[in-house]
């Protein structure tokens, strides 16, 4: 678009700009999805290569609204992705009436154009006024779905490692009581499985310098390898357990005690979810879940 603006196309920057400026909240007013993105033909190509498969263990009340805690981050959290930011996996089929909306990473939203289509497909910044609008003003029926673990789960992503970034996150839970929402956990598996990654250890330079990058940039640096050239992922099946519902009261202001009660409620039924769902998800009953 920068590059336009020196050439004799420049009028389709400045009017893309105009509209840019004009259009700037609407990310955390709800996004702009649409069916034609989600349906795309490709998600089911995207879906099939690995295959991704979704996991429904409950209903979800079409007349509430949730938060979906959603782990592992793994390197490119691609279940999350295709089961909630596509129609490939089925969601509204298995819970009709309910709107999914992964929520990322808000500098995303700040990108021209890139902007435009991850709105399309129902994705909204992960910032407080996008998640109360989503739960508090866009009626009932809605499901933001947030990967909780974020930048510092995805350090811990390798083959063979069920680490999870939990127990000192708890705005989601203050979130979920202030509005009333309620808390369902999700485990993706095979997530960690896609990429190899070279994870350095606690206190050395090299991770100092990832964890710098993370506190400025948002995301981490990390450095992995695939399949074919090292850039594509591994063809490893991923199955998203969506577990059941945690009821959580409305609390204008939560207190500390309601919020550390129903996060290791949280913390419990994602455990729980890992446990019963693990063998027949392609893990041996000795693999544990490290929460962290």
């Amino acid at each position: 678009m920068v590059y336009l603006m020196f050439t004799s196309l420049w009028p389709l920057s400045t009017l893309y700009f105009i509209w840019l400026v004009t259009d700037w909240h609407t990310p955390e007013r709800g996004g702009r999805r649409t069916l034609f993105v989600r349906n795309w033909r490709v998600w089911e190509h995207f879906r099939d290569f690995f295959p991704v498969k979704l996991v429904k263990t409950a209903e979800l009340n079409p007349n509430k609204n949730y938060i979906l805690g959603y782990h592992p981050h793994g390197i490119m959290s691609a279940g999350a992705f295709s089961c909630f930011s596509t129609e490939s996996c089925g969601f509204a089929e298995e819970f009709p009436g309910v709107r999914p909306c992964l929520v990322i990473l808000a500098g995303l939203f700040r990108i021209p154009v890139l902007r435009d289509y991850i709105m399309s497909a129902g994705m909204c910044p992960v910032s407080k006024p996008s998640l109360v609008h989503l739960l508090s003003k866009n009626g009932k029926g809605n499901a933001v779905v947030i990967v909780i673990g974020g930048a510092a789960e995805s350090l811990a992503s390798s083959p063979g490692l069920n680490t999870v970034v939990v127990k000192q996150r708890k705005g989601f839970v203050r979130l979920a009581l202030e509005l009333g929402a309620d808390l369902v956990p999700v485990y993706s598996f095979g997530e960690n499985e896609l990429f190899k990654q070279v994870i350095f250890s606690e206190g050395s330079q090299s991770r100092k310098l990832q964890e710098l990058f993370k506190k400025i940039m948002g995301f981490a640096p990390c450095l992995f390898v695939g399949e074919r050239f090292a850039f594509l992922p591994y063809r490893t099946p991923i199955t998203t357990v969506v577990g059941c519902p945690i009821a959580v009261p409305k609390r204008v202001i939560p207190s500390e005690e309601e919020v550390d009660h129903y996060h290791q409620l949280y913390m419990e039924a994602l455990f729980k979810l890992f446990h019963e769902h693990k063998v027949k998800c392609g893990l041996s009953k000795s693999h544990e879940l490290q929460i962290t």
